[in-house]
């Protein structure tokens, strides 16, 4: 890699990329991270195999993100798979770790195949523009919303932070949620609900785990995580791309993130995968009014996620300093210019509408049937709406 290379995203860096990485990151360890430790918890594996975890996913996420930003010029965000982490909880419990392992391996190298044959794209491009965009919104939408339901909560400090916003919105809005992330922090520092005590740093090490493969953990962990990671991750991500208007190629993405997948799975990462709510935020307007420079914010996301991989033994409490009221608005914040232009995208194409709304309402629903979640159902409404919709004309 050139100097050159290494000093562009430098150069085109902003104030509000910087913010924007930085929010990603906290968005997206401060919403999952606690599943990680209940898994591991409830698999009867010892803090350094838990710290190991997640140091392997930080440090999967972090190359990733930057490598594949810088290759491509595009606000290419990783993340590990949180329906994944969830799924573990329950599926973990009873299997040999080895075992486990295993089926990370297996889920991990099914995706890489998807991605070196080309399949995945091929599919994705057969989706309506906006039916991606309304997927997009839908996705979003929850986080959107619980700026909202957090006033009940801490009503001083989510309104300190809204009303923040739209002043700087205004007056300086390439700094708007910069500004209100630094109105929250001194606010919470005021109220005394920053909590500092339990932090301190210690240097987290990867623990190798000789995999060890298993009909049973493949069918009760390796499969419904490939299931998971495609419908979950991998598609709804793409769809904040091309909602974005970026398009970059699915197919090195998802195959770059399974080889990497596979290769730190003995390490005990489950999964690394595209991102979706924190790619949005990044990839979105909020970030830099220039498209071009966004995927600046995604390559200081990647830094962020290197620094919190290094010490990840200390970030459950690193986290649990900021209130949730604070994390949850800061990130509905710096979304709402995404959920608008997925909005205003879906439902530009007339005989599209329909079909973009329902996949939008499916989407934003919450819908989890058969273990597989909104997004993917969401896209299905959408193109049988599409489908009967356009036979009728």
């Amino acid at each position: 890699m050139t100097i050159r290379t290494l000093s562009r995203p430098l150069a085109e860096s902003s104030p509000s990329t910087i913010v924007a990485g930085f929010i990603a990151m906290l968005t997206g360890y401060t919403s999952s991270l606690v599943l990680m430790f209940q898994a591991g918890q409830a698999a009867g594996l010892s803090g350094a195999q838990i710290s190991s975890w997640i140091w392997a996913l930080s440090i999967g996420m972090a190359i990733c993100s930057i490598g594949l930003s810088l290759r491509y010029r595009t606000p290419v965000v990783i993340a590990w798979s949180t329906p994944g982490a969830a799924l573990l909880i329950t599926s973990l419990p009873g299997v040999p770790y080895g075992e486990a392992i295993g089926a990370f391996i297996f889920a991990s190298a099914l995706i890489a195949l998807c991605g070196l044959t080309g399949s995945f794209e091929r599919l994705m491009r057969r989706v309506p523009a906006s039916l991606a965009a309304a997927l997009l919104a839908g996705v979003l939408f929850n986080i959107g919303i619980e700026i909202f339901r957090a006033v009940e909560v801490q009503p001083v400090l989510v309104l300190g932070m809204f009303f923040s916003y739209l002043l700087a919105k205004r007056l300086l809005p390439r700094y708007a949620v910069l500004c209100a992330l630094l109105v929250g922090c001194l606010i919470a520092g005021l109220s005394g609900l920053l909590d500092f005590q339990r932090f301190s740093l210690q240097v987290a090490a990867p623990v190798w785990t000789t995999p060890s493969l298993s009909l049973a953990a493949i069918f009760s962990i390796g499969i419904p995580l490939f299931v998971i990671a495609m419908a979950s991750q991998n598609m709804p991500g793409l769809a904040v791309l091309r909602a974005e208007g970026y398009d970059a190629p699915a197919s090195p993405l998802i195959s770059v993130t399974g080889i990497a997948s596979v290769l730190l799975a003995p390490f005990g990462s489950h999964g690394i995968h595209l991102a979706a709510i924190t790619m949005a935020i990044c990839a979105g307007p909020e970030a830099h009014p220039d498209r071009s420079k966004r995927y600046t914010a995604a390559v200081w996301c990647g830094v962020f996620y290197g620094i919190a991989g290094i010490f990840g033994a200390t970030l459950a409490a690193l986290f649990a300093a900021f209130p949730a009221a604070l994390v949850l608005s800061i990130a509905a914040l710096a979304l709402l210019g995404s959920i608008g232009s997925g909005l205003t995208q879906a439902m530009q194409t007339p005989h599209e509408r329909e079909a973009a709304l329902i996949t939008f309402m499916v989407t934003a629903s919450g819908l989890t049937l058969f273990g597989i979640g909104a997004a993917l159902w969401g896209l299905i409404a959408g193109v049988v709406t599409l489908v009967i919709l356009g036979r009728r004309d």
